[in-house]
């Protein structure tokens, strides 16, 4: 396995999106920093299959005294890029450093941006609505995928008081231009959600829950009109997640384990459609930072999956970082 910094003094959350002509690219929040102060959400791309990594443009501008941070990401039909971002209000300034600040103390409103060159400039459009009825934000989060109707992607939305938090799709029928037709997936416990869709109407889901933050997996197959509980994929304190389908037709589940003792990148593997799944398997440890995970996988087309994360230190390095690993699953 080969392991590289990739893109230091970030705390990154990166979210990784294959362009049209194989760029891989990924949208991460530019502060070095667990939210708490104003920044910006960036797009950088790799054209060696996540070795070396260069800053294309700013997707969603940071609004002090808010920031732009939370995301979801993937391609349109006509192989734009799109960043669904949102944020808080207020954050700090960089370089201040308050424990007590709760930096989510307002959501801002979920903001569709737009690339029709690779993530190196960028048009803002729109307004997400907020899907749940009471409900005051919703923030995006996750994979926008292709589906059979259009566009979909996983939102989480909640109350002003943040008591409860209800896992969504919504759907765009103008290539990302717009969104609404929600589906909730769970609700009341549940937020950043893992989406993959299997064809012939049936989709699975992953999604951390709000109270011990272990990963739940759902399946419809409806189109995501309706999701049927099919358990638990990790323990407490193991998210977020992602899913992909790997070229030998096996869905890769890569994940957080964020335990005391236990900090590391972990895989499951399924060949029969997420019915069941291998046993847990370390793929990297970032042992000695307090913070970190947010995995997400590719394949690449000789094979190598490259998984991208964040860490705010390792043994070797002690700064936020989005690190990356190329490995293979054989």
């Amino acid at each position: 396995m080969e392991r590289y910094i990739a893109i230091d003094n970030v705390c990154a959350w990166p979210n990784l999106t294959v362009l049209p002509d194989g760029t891989l690219a990924v949208a991460i929040y530019n502060q070095p920093i667990h939210g708490q102060w104003q920044g910006d959400v960036e797009v950088w791309a790799s054209t060696d299959d996540g070795r070396l990594w260069e800053k294309r443009g700013v997707a969603a501008v940071g609004e002090p005294p808010g920031n732009r941070m939370d995301v979801s990401a993937g391609c349109a039909a006509n192989g734009d890029l799109i960043v669904i971002s949102s944020g808080s209000s207020p954050a700090l300034e960089p370089g201040i450093y308050d424990p007590d600040f709760d930096f989510r103390g307002k959501f801002l409103d979920a903001r569709v941006c737009r690339s029709a060159d690779g993530g190196r400039t960028w048009a803002r459009a729109d307004t997400v609505p907020v899907p749940g009825e009471g409900d005051a934000w919703c923030i995006p989060f996750g994979d926008i995928v292709e589906g059979p109707d259009g566009l979909v992607s996983p939102f989480y939305s909640g109350p002003a008081d943040d008591s409860r938090n209800t896992a969504w799709i919504l759907r765009s029928e103008d290539d990302g231009r717009t969104w609404g037709d929600g589906s909730i997936i769970a609700a009341d416990d549940f937020n950043e959600t893992a989406i993959l869709q299997l064809g012939a109407g049936r989709w699975l889901a992953a999604c951390r829950t709000h109270a011990d933050a272990h990963m739940q997996l759902f399946a419809s197959d409806d189109d995501g009109r309706s999701w049927q509980d099919r358990g638990p994929l990790s323990l407490p304190a193991q998210c977020p997640s992602h899913l992909t389908r790997l070229a030998d037709g096996r869905i890769l589940f890569t994940f957080a384990m964020r335990n005391l003792g236990l900090r590391a990148v972990a895989v499951r593997f399924s060949d029969d459609e997420g019915d069941s799944w291998s046993a847990p398997r370390v793929l990297l440890s970032y042992e000695g930072a307090t913070d970190g995970g947010y995995p997400a996988s590719s394949q690449r087309e000789d094979g190598t999956i490259v998984t991208v994360f964040y860490s705010n230190k390792i043994p070797d390095h002690h700064r936020y970082h989005m690190g990356v690993a190329r490995w293979r699953a054989d």
